[in-house]
């Protein structure tokens, strides 16, 4: 069902690879995951999250501090049990293995720009075909998917259109104004507003709003090695300066922090 980067023609299997008939050849790496990232459509040489945020991440979430989050995800896809699903912005892969221990039945696709995400997240869900790829470029036909998982990662909304089904959805994750707001309020003098439903203004016509809720708990951050990581994972690891750091990091006792994640899902008409 995959679709050349350069053409849009049909990828057909070959040695170690895709192909489409134009001749426009993409190798599977070692590890499993097909780079259908043409060195024209980067920005810069490395694009996406590096090697040290996506191990900062993995190690944070393989301790379980955001289970519930994936949890949830896990439960509203398999309502929809689609034929095809793809995770755009899949990362080093966590929330994307939820979703494919939830839908058993259905086709697996997952993408990330950060080829250093993705050759992890191959580990978690081989059943799952794993692309370095554009969200601006995503190589499936139209109307290929059912539902679309965007957890925590920009969106390219006219091309997530152009992927669903008539009937399909998108179900978006994103933080919630009270995310991390202690941690915040402990690494800037001021903390910046920001309003939950911004991205509703972003939903092109043809896709309505069907469902929303909030999802909000407490963690409690015992060791430094954890406030190191989820520092590391965050935008907030380098604008905050390094004394706020490493104040958070060493801070004597268990560190209180509310994790807030608003749930929306899209339908396509």
């Amino acid at each position: 069902m995959l679709t050349c980067p350069l053409c849009t023609a049909p990828l057909h299997n070959a040695a170690n690879g895709v192909q489409c008939p134009a001749g426009h050849r993409f190798d599977r790496a070692r590890q499993g995951y097909l780079n259908l990232l043409p060195v024209q459509h980067k920005n810069s040489r490395a694009p996406g999250d590096n090697q040290a945020m996506v191990e900062a991440r993995r190690g944070f979430l393989d301790q379980g501090h955001y289970a519930p989050v994936a949890r949830r995800l896990a439960e509203l896809a398999a309502e929809r049990q689609p034929a095809n699903w793809l995770d755009i912005g899949c990362g080093e892969g966590y929330y994307t293995a939820q979703l494919a221990q939830a839908l058993p039945r259905s086709t697996g696709y997952a993408l990330d720009i950060s080829r250093e995400a993705v050759k992890r997240a191959c580990r978690r869900a081989p059943q799952v075909t794993w692309l370095v790829a554009s969200m601006a470029r995503i190589p499936l036909p139209v109307g290929s998917c059912q539902l679309l998982t965007s957890v925590f990662s920009p969106l390219h909304w006219q091309e997530a259109q152009r992927l669903l089904s008539p009937g399909g959805g998108l179900l978006r994750v994103g933080p919630t104004r009270d995310h991390l707001l202690e941690l915040r309020q402990r690494l800037y003098d001021e903390v910046r507003e920001y309003t939950d439903d911004k991205h509703l203004a972003l939903v092109p016509p043809g896709m309505a709003l069907a469902h929303s809720e909030t999802l909000t708990f407490k963690l409690k951050l015992i060791d430094p090695g954890s406030r190191a990581q989820l520092l590391a994972m965050t935008p907030h690891g380098w604008r905050a300066s390094a004394e706020r750091r490493a104040a958070v990091v060493d801070h004597p006792g268990p560190f209180g922090v509310t994790v807030s994640m608003r749930y929306d899902y899209f339908v396509a008409h």
